[in-house]
């Protein structure tokens, strides 16, 4: 029976359980398994992938592709140059290979990111509660939603607690759902009312609640409505689509400038041929040089240099969900963090304590003789784990750990004075008191709380460890005054204060238990900065980035640790603005102001919006984060949306571009980093390409219009299949060009031509064609071999060799477009020396091994041509770099 036909929502528990054979407290693993293999898992169908055979075949339906088809029957059929022919084949079928490999890499990482985006599931199997793929997920499964889950299946509740779900997505119902887990009537009920029903994908954003999954997959509502499809969809990102736009510009270009070729080749004939095989290999150079030079695999290698960036920032605990995001990342001008957990440890720590008129660090000494130690972990409900893991309030948690760090034994202690009575905490008296029984048969009473609140009930004060007097004013004073100077540090202050009694009061309240106290001394505690935090705020800067916190925390902590920080300076309040002064701007007012503040403090998830619209008003590229359900709106408005790992909902990763496996502002910066090397490298990689191809068509045009012998179809596509794709792909995993962090934020409109690559593609491409037109000519005017046919065989095959060996030289070079190569470690990268050298392998190849120079029509070359084609490569490295000499010396002045 489908999930539209049974009324689930009809069914009493008992009826419940029992019709998916499962139990309140779970499935057992063994069920699981086998319904998981009955079944499939919990995942929406996919559209049905091509086999290998169907994507190689595809290869051949590029326009480009069929006209070099073209070319193939026009050597054979009618050229009679069936070696040609073959060889051309040859090449079609080697390219169409490259291209599969292409395109299955970029698929492989396209995959892998809409696992990082499987959201979990929290179930119970065997009793106990699991955290599981949700694709793991089967019927009869009971899971546990609380707020922030996405909603991993269908399912039918029977528990909830002020449960609320965001179905917009399945009802247009904008407002979150109320949910409860009583019985509806058995009768056609609408979907958005269905109120004990919580459907795959919506969002829970109040709440909590337990549920039996009733339908998996395909069989939920979400599988049976069309175009509800998986959120992780394959991205074009704005470079490839530059590409391909640069790419079509080109392909235009390139066969306006093929048929002049044609033309003029066909009106100079220098060559004598009879006309109409004048026309046959006229028309083969230009459908070659077509091929050769239009740069069709920009946007494969581009999304393959995309993915390996991401395999890099995954390794750094970057985990990056859209592809776009890694080009975008590099670009960032904005980073605005949440304070708690992100830039802090979002552990409290206590930092300094006061006791017997001295103000003192953590790390200073205190014993159990000192009662201000006993009586914070006396006046303390915080457990401790067999495994000494610490559960509880994180405040007390840190006083005990503070008792630990000095080696307090504070369950040996409790053991010794057990509690036998206590006052619980509350938010009116604000101060907790335990009272303990001692060995001599009197009773600790142990307070702690608010300073201001607790110094009312002060009678006495504790003056060194072994002397108690009366407190005065004058001590009042005192203590106030380090209670305010700890306060303005973004210190959290509690007071500590005991009596000795002899016998435990009848009625156990504040007014019989909090009186008569001996001040013992403060504590100052706070959500210390994450070490390396301050460094990464440094490094951001330096960066031209603008780093910024965000916080639900009070202004004054808020200011302490962004000055701790290096956000802002310290006392600079000017930068610092609350959610409540916020709210009293008008946007085209905060928009004006939005420069002045680094610093949000007791702002809410809907304020952050604001502040990214504000940001992206003047032109920044902003990233924010968030962990939370309401942070969703905020995280899709920004360029870069970034969630939290460990403390982030599954809706606010959901939303994200990129989720911190550590939860730490450094990741980011580390991040933005990566994502610069990853521009930089496609800009090598266009470089490389564009200024190689720029080179053959400059070369052909000018044989033609000089009436030299021509580069032979054959030849062409060899160079521009041996020469293109190994070096292109491993320029895209340079290591990082040092200094790249120490640059302006390229900002959103720039191009990948921007930053000198645009020139550098011109000069280097007409420096490539002219020393290859040099070195032809070279060979004419001091030939090896008299005779005219050997010698221009000669020629030929020299200008051959150079157009080829000159792009791998030239490789070297757009390792930096500034940077000498010498200083930019040549030969680090291994993919590269490899792929150079698998690339000079195959064009020496074709001239040295007998038999391929015969079907490549090229002649042997003795050691001093060898060494004059080699000559033309270093050549091309000293131009650039003379040119990147004077471009250095310009850039300083």
């Amino acid at each position: 029976m489908s999930l539209k036909d049974t009324r689930y929502y009809a069914l009493d528990k008992t009826s419940l359980l029992d019709k998916f054979q499962t139990s309140e407290a779970g499935l057992s693993t063994d069920q699981a398994k086998k319904r998981l293999e009955e079944n499939g898992p919990n995942a929406l169908a996919q559209g049905k992938k091509k086999s290998l055979f169907q994507r190689f075949f595809d290869q051949f339906k590029d326009f480009m592709i069929i006209v070099l088809l073209v070319a193939a029957l026009i050597s054979g059929f009618v050229a009679q140059e069936w070696a040609d022919a073959a060889l051309i084949l040859a090449v079609v079928i080697i390219n169409a290979v490259f291209g599969v490999f292409q395109e299955s890499k970029a698929e492989e990482a396209i995959e892998a990111l809409k696992e990082m985006s499987t959201p979990e599931a929290h179930v119970k199997r065997n009793g106990k509660l699991e955290t599981v793929s949700s694709e793991a997920l089967v019927v009869g499964d009971v899971v546990l939603l609380e707020a922030g889950d996405i909603v991993p299946a269908d399912i039918r509740l029977i528990d909830s607690a002020s449960m609320k779900i965001e179905e917009a997505a399945l009802t247009g119902e904008s407002v979150p759902v109320e949910k409860e887990a009583q019985i509806l009537p058995d009768e056609d009920i609408p979907l958005g009312d269905r109120k004990n029903m919580a459907y795959m994908n919506s969002n829970v954003t109040y709440g909590r609640g337990v549920g039996v999954v009733v339908g998996v997959g395909m069989d939920t509502q979400v599988g049976q409505i069309a175009g509800m499809i998986n959120k992780a969809e394959e991205t074009s990102t704005p470079l490839q689509d530059n590409l391909n736009s640069l790419g079509k510009t080109l392909t235009w270009l390139i066969l306006g400038i093929a048929a002049v070729i044609f033309v003029v080749g066909i009106f100079n004939n220098h060559s004598g041929l009879p006309m109409n095989e004048l026309v046959i290999n006229m028309m083969l150079v230009a459908i070659s040089l077509a091929v050769a030079a239009i740069p069709e695999g920009l946007p494969a290698i581009v999304t393959i240099i995309l993915a390996l960036g991401t395999t890099r920032m995954a390794k750094r605990k970057a985990l990056v969900r859209k592809l776009p995001a890694v080009e975008t990342l590099g670009s960032t001008d904005i980073v605005a963090s949440d304070k708690t957990g992100t830039l802090t440890q979002n552990k409290m720590t206590v930092e300094k304590f006061y006791q017997y008129g001295k103000l003192n660090d953590a790390a200073s000494n205190i014993t159990g003789a000192d009662k201000v130690l006993q009586v914070m972990t006396f006046a303390n409900d915080t457990k401790i784990q067999n495994d000494g893991v610490l559960v509880g309030d994180p405040t007390e948690t840190a006083l005990v750990q503070f008792g630990f760090d000095h080696d307090y034994q504070v369950e040996d202690e409790l053991k010794k004075e057990p509690r036998v009575a206590e006052v619980p905490f509350d938010s009116e008296r604000k101060l907790m008191s335990t009272i303990h029984k001692l060995s001599d048969g009197k009773f600790l009473v142990a307070v702690k709380g608010a300073p201001d609140m607790l110094l009312q009930r002060v009678t006495k004060l504790q003056k060194t460890a072994d002397e108690v007097v009366d407190f005065t004013d004058a001590d009042k004073k005192e203590i106030l005054k380090q209670n305010k100077s700890m306060a303005t540090q973004a210190l959290r202050v509690l007071a500590m204060g005991y009596k000795i009694i002899d016998a435990v009061p009848q009625t156990i309240d504040s007014q019989t238990v909090e009186n008569d106290l001996v001040f013992a001394g403060l504590i100052g505690m706070i959500d210390p900065e994450r070490p390396e935090a301050a460094k990464a705020v440094a490094d951001a800067k330096k960066a031209g980035i603008r780093p910024m916190m965000i916080t639900g925390d009070h202004q004054d902590t808020a200011e302490a640790i962004a000055a701790r920080l290096g956000i802002i300076e310290a006392g600079d309040d000017a930068a610092v603005i609350t959610g409540a002064q916020l709210d009293q701007m008008s946007d085209e007012e905060f928009e004006k102001k939005v420069q002045l503040y680094s610093v949000y403090a007791r702002v809410s998830p809907e304020h952050k919006v604001r502040i990214v619209k504000a940001w992206q008003d003047k032109g920044k590229v902003v990233a924010m984060t968030g962990d939370g359900v309401n942070d969703a709106p905020a995280l899709k408005s920004a360029d870069i949306g970034i969630g939290m790992g460990i403390t982030g909902t599954e809706v606010s990763k959901g939303a994200s571009d990129m989720v911190l496996a550590d939860d730490n502002f450094a990741t980011i910066i580390v991040a933005v980093e990566e994502g610069r090397k990853v521009f930089s490298n496609i800009q090598k990689s266009i470089q490389y390409l564009l200024s190689a191809n720029l080179g053959e068509v400059l070369t052909l045009f000018m044989m033609t219009l000089l009436g030299w012998d021509i580069l032979l179809p054959v030849q062409l596509l060899w160079i521009n299949l041996a020469t293109d794709t190994f070096p292109a792909i491993a320029l895209g995993v340079e290591p990082t060009e040092p200094g790249i962090m120490d640059k302006k934020p390229r900002g959103r409109r720039s191009s990948f031509l921007g930053g000198g690559i645009g020139p550098s593609i011109v000069y280097q491409g007409i420096l490539e064609g002219l020393i290859t037109l040099g070195v032809y000519g070279l060979a004419i005017m001091f030939p090896v071999h008299t005779a005219n046919d050997a010698m221009h065989a000669d020629a030929l095959t020299m200008a051959y060799a150079t157009l080829a060996l000159i792009q791998l030289f030239h490789a070297f070079n757009v390792k930096s477009t500034y940077q000498s190569i010498f200083k930019v470690h040549m030969f680090k990268n291994k993919m590269f020396n490899i792929g150079v050298l698998t690339s000079f392998i195959m064009v020496a190849a074709t001239i040295a091994v007998p038999g391929f120079n015969k079907l490549f029509h090229v002649t042997e070359l003795n050691l001093e041509q060898w060494l004059i084609v080699l000559g033309a490569g270093v050549l091309m490295i000293l131009v650039v770099e003379i040119v990147k000499f004077f471009q250095r010396r310009a850039g300083k002045k």
